[in-house]
Parts: C-alpha cells; sequence; structure tokens
C-alpha cells in the first residue's frame, strides 16, 4: 500500500500532557516515515489530577472516568487540529487516527486469568470532533491473547531502528522505562524494566512545586542513599523474567512511602531515585542483552541530562544517545508508534509481537471508530 498520512496520539503515565504527531509513513519503508507536524499540550491542571486520582481506587469511579474519557478526547481533539493547521491539511487528508488514551489501571493475567488493561478515552466523541477515522483500544487484544498488552512499541522500534548485524536497545523513559532489544540475528525482546518519570516527578512536584526536575539537575546536587537504594532494589518486579509490564499499579506514591523516604533529604531522595531508573534499565540491558552496543533513549527521560550521565556510568561499554542521533525527536517517538499501529491495523497487519507480549500469537490490534 502506498504512503498515507496518519495522526499519532500518546498521552503516557507521565501525565505530562499529549504528544501528536502527523506523519507520512509506509509500513514496508519505514526509513521514509516523515513527520510534517508534532505537538506538544499540557493536560489542564484539573484534568491531570483527576486521571492521577482516578489511578487508585475512590468514590463514583464509573462516572468520573467517563467524564475524564471525555475530556481526552477534546485535549485530542484540539491537539489534532493544531497538527492539520501546522501541517497545512485537511481532515479528509488523514488516513486515521492512532489514539492510546490515559491508561489508568494495567493488571494482565491478573483476577481472573486475564486481567485487563484500561486507558480513558471516548474514541466515538474524537473522531465526531476530528472527522476523522480513529483507530483506538490498541492493548486488550493482546491482553485477550493472553499477552501482556505491552509494551508495543518495539515493533516501530524494529521498524525504524534495527540494524542487520548490530545489537540496538531502545530505552523509552516515560513513566515507565520500557526496553526494546533489537538483537543482531533480527529477533526482538522487549518489557518494562521500572520506574521512570512517574516517581521523579512525583517527588519533584512534592518537594519543588514544580512538575518535573528540569534536566535532572536537583537530583545531580544530591547524594544516592546506599541504603534507601538497596532496599527500593529488593523490589521482586525487578527480579521477574519477561515477558512483563507494569505501572502506577506499582510504581507509585504509595510504594515510595513504605520506603520512609521522608526521613532523609529530599534532593537526596530525588538522586537515589534517578540512580534507580538507570540501575533498573541498565541491568535488564546487561542480563538480557549483553552484546548490545548503542541505546537509544527516547520520552522525556531523554531530556534530562542526569539521567543520561547516570545510564553511561553503568554502562561503559555501550553508547548511549538519544533517537535523535538517527533522525527521530526523542518526544516524537512514541506517537509515531501509535500512528504506526494505526496503519498497521488500516492495512490488517498484527501489531504486536509475541515475542515481546507473551500472546497467544500475532494479533490485529485496535477497534475502528469510523469519522
Amino acid at each position: 500500500m502506498a504512503s498515507a498520512a496518519y495522526v499519532g496520539l500518546m498521552s503516557g503515565t507521565s501525565l505530562d500532557g499529549v504528544d501528536g504527531v502527523l506523519v507520512q509513513l509506509d509500513l514496508d519503508r519505514p526509513e521514509a516515515l516523515r513527520v510534517h507536524a508534532h505537538v506538544h499540550q499540557p493536560f489542564a491542571r484539573p484534568l491531570a489530577d483527576e486521571l492521577l486520582a482516578l489511578n487508585t481506587p475512590g468514590p463514583d469511579e464509573l462516572h468520573r472516568a467517563a467524564l475524564a474519557g471525555n475530556a481526552v478526547a477534546r485535549t485530542y481533539a484540539a491537539v489534532t487540529a493544531d497538527l492539520l493547521q501546522g501541517a497545512g491539511m485537511a481532515a479528509s487528508d488523514i488516513r486515521a487516527i492512532g489514539a492510546h488514551g490515559q491508561t489508568v489501571r494495567h493488571r494482565p493475567q491478573s483476577f481472573d486469568g486475564h486481567g485487563y488493561t484500561l486507558q480513558l478515552l471516548n474514541p466515538a466523541l474524537l473522531a465526531e470532533l476530528s472527522g476523522i477515522d480513529v483507530v483506538a483500544d490498541l492493548r486488550s487484544r493482546d491482553v485477550a491473547a493472553g499477552g501482556q498488552g505491552a509494551p508495543l512499541v518495539p515493533a516501530f522500534h524494529r521498524a525504524r531502528f534495527a540494524r542487520p548485524g548490530q545489537a540496538v536497545a531502545v530505552l523509552n523513559l516515560g513513566g515507565i522505562g520500557n526496553l526494546s532489544l533489537l538483537h543482531a540475528d533480527g529477533s526482538v525482546t522487549g518489557f518494562d524494566c521500572g520506574p521512570a518519570n512517574a516517581l521523579l516527578d512525583h517527588w519533584a512536584r512534592r518537594h519543588l512545586g514544580q512538575d518535573f526536575d528540569a534536566g535532572g539537575r536537583w537530583a545531580a546536587g544530591g547524594r544516592v542513599d546506599a541504603t534507601l537504594l538497596a532496599a527500593l532494589q529488593r523490589e521482586p518486579y525487578f527480579a521477574l523474567p519477561p515477558p512483563k509490564s507494569t505501572g502506577r499499579d506499582l510504581f507509585n506514591a504509595d510504594w515510595l512511602g513504605r520506603f520512609g523516604p521522608d526521613a532523609l533529604s529530599a534532593q537526596d531522595v530525588q538522586a537515589t531515585l534517578a540512580e534507580l531508573t538507570a540501575w533498573a534499565a541498565a541491568q535488564a540491558l546487561q542480563q538480557h542483552a549483553p552484546a548490545t552496543t548503542e541505546l537509544l533513549v527516547c520520552g522525556g527521560g531523554a531530556f534530562n541530562d542526569d539521567l543520561l550521565f547516570r545510564l553511561r556510568e553503568r554502562l561503559p561499554a555501550c553508547t548511549v544517545a538519544t533517537t535523535a542521533a538517527h533522525g527521530l525527536p526523542p518526544d516524537q517517538v512514541e506517537a509515531c508508534a501509535f500512528a504506526w499501529l494505526a496503519a498497521a491495523f488500516v492495512q490488517r497487519r498484527p501489531g504486536n509481537l509475541t515475542s515481546v507480549t507473551g500472546a497467544r500469537g500475532p494479533r490485529l490490534l485496535g477497534a475502528l471508530y469510523p469519522a
């Protein structure tokens, strides 16, 4: 199928807002992907607060979640309108929108053996507001097939960043860190390796009154507390074998609070959380893909100089760079991945990798909401 224009919309567990891209892509020629426009729009503070609150049980959840899904759809529609304007294109020029929604619960294989993954979004409203076909609910089919439903980006990472005969890894540092391991023989594995901005941003908001620690400068001025770090590293999740995925269901303020961080210097705790993020990624890479020669970092954490420094310290034999070194800015990668998944759905191609999620087989991911 020839090249077509798609919109990809991603809002991750960091809750920093929506990244949207308008891209021209051809699934058979991933190197030709072209980003026509990129927009980042923060969530309005009341919506961000509500989405965070909906990660944990509370009163009147069904009603609140439905309204939050409407609000996410309106935000997505506003980002889409800005993308069209920036690219000088009309809704009729776009083949489809790939819309991730906002994850508030992710519990695959739990409770009844199947579990669930829940992303808040009203895709019918998004289709109504945008006038563009919407492909949404991209994780649940993989979960229904016995998979983790995450991470889904390794298939796109393979298409865009794999190089024959070379072991490359892609580390997405959003609210949670996830690794795509692109092995030299062409095989792909991947999994969520641990917390990233979800805990770092929580601690920065609490003690700096800022949404995040810009550039990691506050963490860089702190001292890693060895006792706290060792306690955090004993979390059983880190020792689980892949396939595995996680989220705020585990790595949240209550989890951190169990380790008594308030007894320590707040800045030292931030440094320790940054070290935990780097350690979780580095030890996973060394265990599961020791031949890796290059680590490409994307997501909001790619702009955290302190995190990149810590990764380089822990991976001296590996080149650590951002995805910008290979032509795709780190804040555009995930949104491009969901545009790519929308294209896969439109062309009736599987979007999951069973070697990553553990699903019983390749599956067509998503549900269509026609304009």
